[in-house]
């Protein structure tokens, strides 16, 4: 690269600059292009290019091409225009705010101005907080507390008696009991698809995580062993309970990172078909239901069924997203309990099997795909754990070496790359080759 630049060369960078600008205008606005098929239909980003063909438009547009892969100066642009599309659109960091409504929904957590549009909106939003909070809370809260205790008592008292057949059977009665009635807490108003494909024994069923009331929205249906870590306090009290009548599947913390002691103590449970299927939640956090985010290989490298789910819900009625760093468990309960609704829609998919010469991770995308197509979600390859971490250093490796192969040439690197395995494959015959050299 040269340090010095002519006037003829300042005038094409200007002009380059000018190009490339309009250039960001015209992709951003394309990758913004999201088109919505229906409440349940499929949302669908434009196909991202590669970085080879983004960086011969730019270097064609900006009259630079060379036959020979080197570095220009438009170069600088591309990256340029893609820090700020990550700024601007930043995929990861929507996923963990609430979503933003079409229309007002008399609540003042969706927008908080709305209120003061005029006098007859104020009447009726006062008429609304009256209604929500001196009729429907106090409903709510005691039908909560009456299905928690009912849940603590009789699954306390199923877990005694000594015959199992009846222990499962009067578990699985209680347990869609206390669920439904929790539902009803919520006045949650659920909408059941292709209920054929419901998860079976033996197997393990995974869904979408939008909040922690995902179990009951669940569970309202069918019964699962649920996966989760000890807690104390109330939390703790509950899980003891159910374990006593249900097979549940409790980790105390320091077994949570021991990933061989998870998956031998899931294995052992999807292979007694006796017992309920798993019910898992790969992404490991809650995303505000606009998108899917990457799925855990972890539950994706047991050899069994996997029976995916799509949960959909309709914030209109009352937002169910989670934001765990802004809400605490009792306040986000609280603002559900406050909402009109909750309303949502459930897709039992197809049950899927891993196919011949497919890894885990493979595996884990293809029932992430048909979960964001089915639930109209946007599918995500970024992980959920960017909530709380950094980006993973292989990421920048990537586009670095995405990078790397436009400036040297895809040939040059295979050819590298083909030597290098040359070497692996036969190091003793290089080793002869420099003794005999060293002998001449």
């Amino acid at each position: 690269m040269r340090l010095c630049l002519k006037p003829l060369e300042l005038v094409s960078l200007m002009r380059l600059s000018v190009v490339s600008l309009w250039f960001f205008i015209w992709r951003a606005d394309c990758s913004l292009n999201i088109l919505s098929l229906g409440v349940g239909g499929i949302i669908a980003k434009e196909p991202p290019s590669s970085l080879q063909q983004e960086m011969q438009e730019l270097r064609g547009s900006a009259g630079c091409l060379r036959s020979e892969p080197e570095f220009e100066m438009a170069d600088i642009f591309y990256f340029c225009r893609r820090g700020v599309e990550s700024i601007v659109d930043d995929e990861v960091t929507k996923c963990f705010s609430a979503q933003e409504l079409e229309s007002w929904n008399l609540l003042t957590r969706s927008n908080y101005n709305f209120r003061h549009i005029s006098l007859r909106v104020t009447v009726l939003w006062g008429f609304g907080v009256l209604v929500r909070y001196g009729v429907l809370l106090p409903l709510r809260v005691t039908l909560a507390v009456t299905g928690i205790s009912l849940l603590l008592v009789l699954t306390t008292l199923v877990g005694f008696l000594p015959n199992r057949e009846l222990r499962s059977f009067l578990s699985e009665k209680v347990h869609l009991m206390c669920y439904r009635i929790c539902v009803r807490a919520l006045t949650a108003i659920i909408t059941y698809h292709n209920r054929e494909n419901k998860p079976q024994n033996g197997g393990i069923c995974v869904a979408n995580h939008t909040t922690p009331i995902d179990v009951i929205i669940l569970a309202n249906d069918g019964c699962y062993s649920l996966v989760g870590q000890a807690h104390g306090g109330l939390m703790g009290m509950i899980q003891r309970a159910m374990v006593k009548s249900s097979p549940h599947i409790w980790f105390e913390r320091s077994e949570v990172k021991d990933r061989h002691l998870v998956a031998k103590r899931l294995g052992d449970h999807v292979a007694d078909k006796t017992k309920q299927p798993i019910l898992i939640f790969p992404e490991g956090t809650c995303i505000n239901n606009t998108s899917v985010m990457m799925f855990k290989k972890g539950s994706f490298e047991i050899a069994c069924t996997v029976y995916p789910v799509a949960i959909k819900y309709d914030p209109r009625f009352g937002d169910a997203f989670w934001n765990s760093s802004k809400f605490g468990m009792v306040n986000y309960l609280l603002r559900m309990m406050s909402s009109w609704a909750i309303v949502c829609s459930v897709w039992y998919l197809p049950p899927m099997n891993r196919e011949e010469g497919e890894d885990a991770v493979q595996f884990a995308n293809r029932v992430k795909a048909a979960i964001a197509a089915q639930g109209g979600l946007v599918d995500l390859i970024w992980d959920g754990g960017l909530k709380r971490t950094k980006v993973k250093d292989a990421f920048k490796e990537e586009q670095q070496k995405l990078y790397s192969q436009v400036l040297v040439g895809e040939q040059d690197q295979e050819d590298q790359s083909g030597d290098r395995q040359l070497e692996e494959e036969n190091p003793e015959g290089d080793r002869n080759n420099q003794d005999s050299s060293k002998g001449q």
